[in-house]
């Protein structure tokens, strides 16, 4: 892990991680306090069943500037039901879940049928404008299904962020055009994903975050090794090169744009455990 403290400098918020998955899930508390030694001061823990989505709510009850989002992974849809749809919704009052997530679409692994995906992609989709919560959106090489879809909710108050975004400026602007945010991750600090860059430079500032997406997609130079919200700095300092800003404006806007959309209370109103 980088040494380097910015502590007490940095407003940074990671806004997805999974903190119940390995390597993280041996020690949480140590992953949080690394977090926030490297400027890290609120994160997002995301369910992908719900099992997972259980154990996100159970890590956002114990530290403080952690939530929670819950949902089923495009991976999982063979498990969408309507007990699944009614549990969501249960889990989904507890407190510190901030958003329906996350869902999505994946078409790369194909662990469940293209038409399971879809299904439970809209069922979610309509139980968190029932419960007027933001989504957290995963898309991979699914680019025009998923924008298709969402285009049918276009006018009905949907919010939400394409998560770990892989597309290039055309897809980043159909979705800021339907209002949604766009977070990327460590792998903008890649070589050769000059379509990836070319679209952060073409997103309005205002509907820009970052994530690590940890334990996955290490930025460099860790790429390989198991990755950590502390190093979403890394992908915050990419974000200030390729906007031409300063660290701590890429930095504060971001973690601006994550506090508008899900809703989260400044670090100093938090009041959990540790």
């Amino acid at each position: 892990m980088d040494q380097t403290n910015t502590s007490g400098l940095l407003d940074l918020i990671d806004t997805h991680v999974h903190l119940d998955i390995p390597p993280l899930s041996s020690d949480p508390q140590g992953v949080v306090l690394r977090a926030r030694e490297h400027g890290v001061v609120q994160m997002i823990t995301i369910g992908v069943d719900l099992d997972s989505s259980k154990r996100a709510i159970s890590l956002a009850g114990r530290f403080r500037g952690v939530f929670a989002a819950v949902g089923i992974h495009p991976h999982d849809a063979d498990s969408m039901s309507r007990e699944a749809v009614k549990e969501l919704e249960r889990l989904a009052s507890f407190q510190k879940v901030v958003a329906i997530g996350e869902i999505g679409l994946d078409f790369a692994k194909g662990y469940s049928p293209r038409a399971r995906q879809r299904d439970a992609f809209v069922r979610q989709i309509d139980l968190a404008l029932r419960l007027s919560m933001p989504v957290i959106i995963h898309d991979r090489d699914a680019h025009d299904e998923v924008l298709g879809i969402l285009d049918g909710y276009r006018g009905q108050g949907l919010s939400g962020v394409i998560h770990c975004f892989s597309g290039d400026a055309a897809v980043a602007g159909h979705a800021v055009g339907l209002g949604f945010f766009i977070s990327v991750t460590g792998v903008i600090t890649f070589p050769k994903t000059d379509a990836l860059k070319e679209a952060v430079k073409s997103i309005p500032f205002e509907r820009l975050m970052v994530e690590t997406d940890c334990p996955y997609l290490s930025p460099a130079p860790f790429r390989g090794k198991p990755n950590e919200p502390a190093r979403v700095v890394y992908v915050v300092k990419e974000v200030a090169r390729l906007k031409e800003v300063i660290l701590e404006e890429a930095a504060s806007r971001t973690s601006a744009n994550a506090r508008a959309l899900f809703n989260l209370p400044h670090p100093r109103q938090e009041r959990d455990v540790l």
